[in-house]
């Protein structure tokens, strides 16, 4: 009798708590929505005085002169870290406990380290690019391990973005950029170009020199005040190889170098040095 009496008690308890909670339900639902509302208003608020802020902190760079790469660098590190911190305030709104999330993170701190060591070098490695200034925005590097090459684009918390003569965009983990060799085509503000012309053993090389010079003299590009140079560089096989080198700035210096190349030849064969063919001499004796 004992035992159908408690039955019968917890059955009615169990009645009054699912009335209980179908009755409550569409309050609850009510405000959970709201507050889901209330979040999403807060993060698109939020969302914009971000956006805000990374303007003022940009234009206060350009006024400053600060490095394409260190804003570029700088705007990355806040946008990042300004959305976590927003994310943690919605989730402190919905009962989470910011000291509790602080310990978790404190406490997992070690395996997240090791799971983002990558991310962590190349967020060093980005430090390291901006303090060191191995290269900035708009400069030519050849990353010498895989030879990548194009114009860097962007400086970024973790990656740097290199853009190809023909279009493409490469993106490579500043950690590989800083601990391994390049080469920076645009450092300096000049840039030495040097070609070789072959010409036959039966041309003269006084006159061939002299014409390569005159070139050298009339070609507006090339910096007269700087070292120009037409020279022997070499005894070849089939070929007196001649040197020439002068120096343009980098804007010109393709399209100098493709010139002189063009307008040597034409002025060679005007003036009567040939530019010959790989040749061998065969010699057959024959047996007495």
């Amino acid at each position: 009798m004992l035992l159908t009496t408690e039955v019968a008690v917890f059955e009615e308890i169990d009645s009054t708590v699912i009335e209980k909670f179908f009755r409550d339900l569409p309050e609850n639902a009510f405000h959970l929505g709201m507050r889901v509302l209330l979040a999403l208003l807060f993060f698109f608020i939020g969302a914009q005085c971000i956006k805000l802020f990374r303007r003022i902190i940009k234009r206060s760079l350009e006024r400053a002169n600060a490095d394409v790469g260190v804003s570029q660098f700088i705007d990355s590190f806040i946008k990042i870290g300004t959305y976590a911190i927003l994310i943690m305030l919605i989730a402190t709104s919905f009962g989470v406990d910011a000291a509790s999330i602080i310990a978790v993170l404190g406490s997992a701190g070690v395996a997240i380290g090791l799971a983002l060591q990558g991310s962590l070098s190349n967020l060093a490695g980005g430090v390291l690019i901006l303090i060191l200034k191995p290269f900035k925005v708009g400069d030519y590097i050849i990353e010498d391990t895989n030879k990548n090459e194009g114009t860097v684009s962007e400086i970024q918390i973790f990656y740097t973005k290199l853009t190809t003569p023909d279009n493409k965009t490469i993106v490579l983990p500043n950690g590989n950029l800083a601990n391994s060799s390049l080469t920076n085509v645009t450092h300096a503000p000049y840039r030495r170009n040097e070609i070789k012309i072959g010409i036959s053993y039966d041309s003269d090389i006084k006159t061939a020199k002299k014409v390569l010079q005159q070139l050298l003299d009339n070609d507006s590009a090339v910096l007269h005040d700087m070292e120009k140079l037409v020279f022997v560089d070499e005894l070849a096989d089939s070929s007196v190889v001649i040197g020439v080198r002068c120096w343009f700035k980098h804007d010109d210096f393709w399209t100098g170098r493709w010139r002189l190349l063009e307008e040597a030849k034409y002025a060679l064969e005007e003036n009567g040095v040939s530019i010959p063919y790989p040749q061998l001499d065969v010699h057959i004796q024959q047996e007495k």
